[in-house]
């Protein structure tokens, strides 16, 4: 049973929920213990303190906020803890909002939400079936870790999940980093949607979508525990030169992603453009106004 990381209640209008939030993924991945090379003695933290130049222990450190050099005032957990916000103990649900609408890079780590005790079952059960009936996610803001934060409710399997998510000013405009202006054609947009119908797929489950690296390094702990060589790594693969036909680069990455999966090359499977330009299409986006959502 995965351990509580927070305990508080969902505050759904005048419905409040007892839950207890706990983590929804796991980490496989292999840690190291920093070391010294000559003898393999652990490599540890000391906390020291730089007006006494002593090491101190947990019990003696705290929380302070600098407010000008050499002047920290101090602020316990408990202070925290205490401050008057609606959100400290409560998952405050604010608003209701399309799934689609919400925007990938504002979205974090995801925690399952469970009911706490049979009083919370059936106000648990009663959001979850709503939130799943309605196709929406529900906007939250809540208080954890010493800072107030924005959330999103949304429903998986028979679970609700909290994720977090960033506010609007914690994202970065990316118009500083976009390319310079370039022409791209109709042929070459058929051949890269050409490509992505290839390599699309229904679920992550496939072999490829595994942790390789992890497993590799499992691998070589393995031989050093066993006194063998690791395995021989496969030989990368020859570095491209600088791109000329991107058309041709399209047609051969379709050709190599039908054999990866064992379709016949020369089955027709994707019409790739012959050059001949399609009507463009009428959209509902150009009757109402709005731009297309970006993929």
């Amino acid at each position: 049973m995965p351990r509580t990381i927070w305990s508080g209640a969902i505050s759904f209008g005048l419905v409040t929920v007892p839950i207890h939030v706990v983590s929804a993924t796991e980490d496989h991945s292999i840690h190291f213990h920093r070391v010294h090379l000559e003898d393999m003695g652990r490599v540890r933290n000391r906390k020291i303190c730089e007006i006494e130049d002593r090491e101190v222990t947990q019990g003696e450190i705290g929380k302070g906020y600098e407010i000008s050099p050499g002047n920290v005032v101090p602020v316990t957990d408990q202070e925290l803890r205490d401050l008057p916000l609606p959100t400290a103990r409560a998952i405050e649900i604010v608003a209701f909002m399309p799934w689609d609408e919400i925007d990938p890079i504002r979205i974090g780590d995801g925690y399952y939400l469970t009911p706490d005790g049979q009083v919370a079952a059936k106000p648990y059960k009663l959001l979850r079936q709503a939130l799943a009936r309605s196709s929406r996610v529900a906007v939250a803001r809540y208080a954890w870790s010493g800072r107030e934060r924005l959330g999103l409710l949304r429903v998986r399997d028979d679970a609700i999940v909290l994720h977090a998510m960033r506010w609007p000013d914690e994202i970065r405009d990316p118009a500083e980093l976009l390319p310079p202006p370039a022409e791209v054609s109709e042929e070459e947009i058929d051949g890269a949607l050409a490509l992505m119908d290839t390599m699309t797929r229904d679920n992550l489950d496939a072999p490829e979508f595994r942790d390789t690296y992890t497993e590799a390094v499992a691998e070589l702990i393995a031989a050093k525990r066993e006194h063998r060589e690791p395995a021989v790594p496969a030989e990368p693969a020859a570095e491209r030169g600088q791109l000329v036909d991107l058309m041709a680069a399209l047609n051969e990455s379709v050709a190599k992603a039908k054999a990866a999966r064992g379709e016949n090359e020369d089955a027709d499977v994707h019409e790739m453009p012959t050059g001949k330009k399609r009507p463009a299409k009428k959209t509902a986006d150009k009757k109402t106004g709005r731009k297309p959502r970006s993929a």
